[in-house]
């Protein structure tokens, strides 16, 4: 399938995502061109009288920058205590609606922003879809810049295979709170929450791409149409929503 094709269906799959923003809602805003079809389908809404009242909260600055352009009301990088609903897209997804993120160097304050959302939407198409997190994207680890050497060790000890982050000219990426990211090539990662605690457990680490248990609902675009799964908070059972067409 050509990068168009993939972009045509993350568009259908962000237009159907943003009927469950409501008026008066707050919303959060996710990073990457997934993100960028929803914001600009609110936008629309939200001008047309369709959504009055809400707010947004973005999860870069360049998302932040594109939501003001089209005339989005933007919360201040204080944030809200909750939001509502957040739409948002993903490197990879398992059956659990697990998620890999970070290829748009956002995951700490995308995984921020999802951990104050009640209702976490999140948008892909059909190829991201995978029955292993790791199988198809590396793992990305943000770090701060000071002793990432030893951030880095510590990760080729876990199998990462570690490959420092660059931007144009060969310089290192910079994320938006003056990190690096490591993206890690780990391989079928056989148990996330081992990996994603052992992570956690190491000072320099700021924070990984590993997104566990925190899907609400996966929308996901296929050239059959709109597949939409949700997610029992409870029991952590999926099951497969009817979309009207």
């Amino acid at each position: 399938m050509s990068a168009s094709d993939q972009n045509a269906l993350k568009r259908l799959a962000a237009i159907y995502a943003v009927q469950f923003i409501k008026p008066g809602m707050t919303v959060g805003l996710g990073t990457g061109s997934t993100a960028v079809h929803a914001v600009h389908e609110i936008a629309r809404l939200h001008t047309a009288g369709q959504l009055p009242n809400i707010q947004a909260f973005a999860t870069s600055s360049e998302i932040a920058r594109i939501a003001a352009s089209v005339g989005l009301p933007l919360i201040n990088a204080e944030g809200p205590q909750t939001i509502d609903v957040t739409i948002d897209g993903a490197d990879e997804v398992d059956p659990q609606l697990n998620l890999i993120k970070g290829g748009g160097g956002a995951l700490l304050h995308e995984k921020i922003v999802a951990q104050a959302t009640q209702r976490e939407i999140i948008v892909v198409d059909a190829s991201k879809m995978s029955s292993c997190l790791g199988t198809l994207h590396q793992l990305p680890v943000e770090v701060i810049p000071f002793g990432r050497g030893g951030q880095r060790t510590f990760l080729e000890t876990l199998g990462g295979k570690p490959i420092l982050r660059v931007g144009a000219g060969g310089i290192p990426f910079v994320t938006d709170e003056g990190n690096y990211i490591y993206d890690c090539a780990f391989g079928p990662i056989r148990d996330v929450e081992e990996l994603a605690a052992e992570l956690r457990s190491r000072s320099g680490i700021v924070e990984n791409g590993l997104f566990l248990g925190m899907t609400h609902d996966l929308i996901i675009g296929t050239v059959n149409g709109i597949r939409h799964l949700q997610r029992n908070p409870i029991t952590g059972g999926i099951t497969e929503i009817s979309v009207e067409v």
